[in-house]
């Protein structure tokens, strides 16, 4: 199972937040290249970066900063927040960005969603972002009618290289990861599914990591890892260890 340590972009620096909620920004790094630096140097082999800007003005508007990062890692980087056209899609796979998340894209144009799959194969991921089961857009700010399930089953033969996941209510919160919630949608579709939210101690990657066979291929490690209630390389052992 791989886990995903995130960087969070507001204002060009590395925060977090609390339940989606803008105005409860905690700055952790004032340079996020270099706590991405910090993150390939304890082991991990994936980054997921979250441009929180752009999520909630509908384009990037952390370019130069990500653009930093990738100058800064050799690992594999997935990115979200403000994409929703194919112009930006390209851009940033040529960029160097290894993989691209659609949220609100997903629920507003699903068709190109499907385009993307096939122009960039492997490279589109879908994030589902629930609030009690139905899915989130424009930076979480608008919550649909639509349920998690159904929006994922809607790209089950697309392409999607994976779904990122996340309980909002759980997210930054550090009450602990959804962990049926996740592997119900794991197993509603063939599709690897990223958990995301609540990720707050060793014990839920364990949890996580119990669930594997029913698609939970991962999962993404936010305020737990900065505040040091998780480990690194426990947290990695954990990912890699034997159910």
């Amino acid at each position: 199972m791989n886990l995903f340590p995130a960087i969070d972009l507001k204002d060009g620096q590395a925060v977090r937040l609390l339940r989606g909620d803008m105005a409860t920004a905690t700055v952790f790094n004032d340079d996020p290249a270099e706590q991405a630096r910090a993150f390939q140097d304890a082991g991990f082999t994936w980054l997921h970066l979250v441009d929180l800007n752009g999520a909630f003005a509908g384009e990037p508007r952390n370019a130069g900063v990500v653009e930093s990062i990738l100058r800064a890692v050799d690992i594999p980087v997935q990115l979200g927040g403000g994409i929703r056209d194919m112009a930006t899609i390209q851009r940033w796979l040529e960029l160097g960005v290894a993989r691209v998340i659609l949220g609100t894209v997903a629920v507003k144009d699903p068709d190109l969603v499907t385009q993307a799959c096939r122009r960039f194969p492997g490279r589109i991921v879908v994030g589902i972002d629930a609030r009690e089961g139905f899915v989130a857009t424009e930076g979480w700010a608008e919550t649909s009618t639509l349920a998690a399930p159904d929006l994922a089953q809607r790209f089950a033969d697309a392409g999607v290289a994976a779904i990122v996941y996340t309980d909002i209510t759980r997210d930054g919160a550090m009450g602990g990861v959804n962990a049926e919630a996740t592997a119900a949608l794991a197993r509603a579709v063939t599709i690897p599914v990223i958990a995301s939210g609540g990720v707050s101690s060793i014990d839920d990657i364990r949890r996580l990591r119990a669930v594997e066979a029913d698609g939970v291929a991962g999962a993404v490690l936010g305020r737990a890892l900065y505040d040091g209630r998780i480990d690194p390389a426990e947290a990695l052992a954990a990912a890699a260890a034997a159910t």
